[in-house]
């Protein structure tokens, strides 16, 4: 163990809340303090014993705690049953003292008044065991679990063991930690062997471990108010009926999904926050609306502004009634070939204001460049009413319909060699169609037929 070390590490752990389910009741709290009870713990801080003023601080903390509903608290120790020896340490020396219950803190008391620091520093199995502490949650229970880990240690790893590997195996299991890192003298290797496993923090004096104790506390029974904020172009926090996902913003996973609201006087709608993650906020706009490292400060409301600003993209299709058929565009932004969206023509859809490049997908494919979406103003992009080419032959064979333009034929569509009918929509325009009888074996007995298309006319070529 490094006596000269004083970190004091405070780890919190929370599975993941299930937005749709914290309006039913107040989530359950269930507080596990892991306190190290190691033989570095008597060494003196300022005037006292390290281990004095640790118990001091937990102690006024768990007084707070007193009467607290919703809660359920419990205590395990490591470092208190086993002497320290020379070349030998126990790193299994860690129990739960108290399990959790509602009343737990008489004995959580009593058990810290009587603590003897003996031994070393298993920090990572402790974290190991003490996620098996928290019962398994009841099934009849409609509350929300939030299980809380706090960890106060007074130095790093001392068995040989890695605390990181215990967080990620323990996030694999479905337990997400969040740490509060605080040390005091410690040198910048220390610094980074504790980064893996929680956020830093240099303390100097017990009232700064105080204030810290008091914040991850707080932000453990609490969740906080928050509302998100789409903004406009111009600054107006108006844009709404969208989905927005909170997600871990360490380990991507998915705390909260709701479709965004403006309440009764026009303002986005109050949310309850956990504020102990650290967000990644997606607007589910096309395309997405993203704000990253997203912290909301516990016991305040919290205002998260995105960018979002939003125009409508109306396709149509000529005049006159609906049509029956179903005509695709693909939506991409400007100068990239990612396809955004594919949109039915008929159709409108919000987009993010900008640029974007149409592929309707006629035939042949209707290319528009350079389509700007305005804010809060509808684009219409309308393209011509198909018409329709009927190919006739006495007989099956293979032919091939061209776009003309002037003495330059595109392709357009391949004809069934072995079909003896063919219905095709095309824009309107100039066409050519090349074909050939099945049953003629000389090329000098293809044909060849120009024909008009015009908007939604019928035109009917014969062979």
């Amino acid at each position: 163990m490094r006596r000269h070390l004083l970190p004091l590490l405070l780890l919190l752990a929370f599975p993941a809340l299930r937005a749709q389910d914290r309006s039913v009741q107040p989530p359950l709290t269930r507080m596990l303090f892991v306190m190290d009870a190691s033989n570095s713990m008597n060494a003196f801080w300022g005037d006292k014993p390290k281990i004095a003023t640790a118990r001091e601080l937990l102690l006024k903390s768990l007084k707070e705690l007193e009467g607290q509903p919703d809660l359920e608290l419990a205590l395990r120790l490591y470092g208190h049953q086993t002497h320290i020896q020379p070349g030998k340490q126990d790193c299994d020396d860690t129990r739960l003292e108290v399990p959790f219950s509602t009343n737990s803190i008489p004995a959580m008391r009593a058990t810290l008044q009587q603590v003897r620091c003996l031994g070393t520093t298993p920090i990572a199995r402790s974290l190991e065991k003490a996620a098996t502490d928290f019962p398994p949650v009841d099934r009849n229970d409609k509350r929300t679990v939030r299980n809380v880990i706090i960890l106060i240690t007074d130095g790093i790893e001392a068995c040989d063991e890695d605390p990181c590997a215990v967080s990620r195996a323990l996030q694999a299991r479905g337990i997400v930690l969040k740490p509060f890192v605080i040390g005091v003298g410690l040198t910048d290797n220390d610094r980074y062997n504790l980064q893996c496993v929680g956020n830093y923090f240099d303390a100097s004096t017990p009232e700064l471990f105080e204030h810290v104790l008091q914040v991850v506390v707080t932000q453990a029974l609490n969740t906080t108010t928050a509302q998100v904020s789409l903004m406009t172009e111009d600054g107006k926090p108006t844009e709404t009926d969208v989905a927005v996902t909170f997600y871990d913003q360490r380990t991507g996973a998915a705390r909260y999904h709701f479709m965004h609201t403006l309440n009764d006087r026009g303002i986005p709608d109050t949310l309850l926050i956990d504020p102990v993650y650290t967000y990644k906020v997606v607007a589910h706009t096309l395309p997405p609306s993203v704000r990253e490292d997203v912290k909301v400060r516990p016991g305040m409301h919290n205002i998260i502004a995105v960018d979002a600003g939003m125009g409508t993209l109306h396709l149509k299709v000529g005049s006159g009634p609906p049509d029956a058929h179903t005509i695709m565009c693909i939506v991409r932004r400007k100068g990239e070939m990612i396809t955004l969206h594919a949109q039915e023509m008929g159709t409108t859809q919000r987009y993010r204001t900008g640029t974007y490049d149409l592929e309707v997908l006629t035939l042949p494919r209707t290319l528009i460049p350079d389509v700007r979406i305005e804010q809060g103003r509808t684009t219409d992009v309308a393209i011509p009413r198909p018409g329709v080419l009927n190919v006739q032959p006495a007989r099956p064979g293979p032919g091939s319909i061209f776009q003309k333009e002037g003495d330059k034929l595109t392709w357009v569509a391949d004809l069934d060699p072995a079909a003896s009918r063919w219905q095709y929509r095309l824009q309107p325009g100039n066409y050519q169609v090349i074909y050939r009888s099945g049953s003629a074996r000389r090329t000098e007995f293809s044909i060849t037929k120009d024909v008009v298309i015009e908007s939604g006319r019928s035109t009917t070529v014969t062979f």
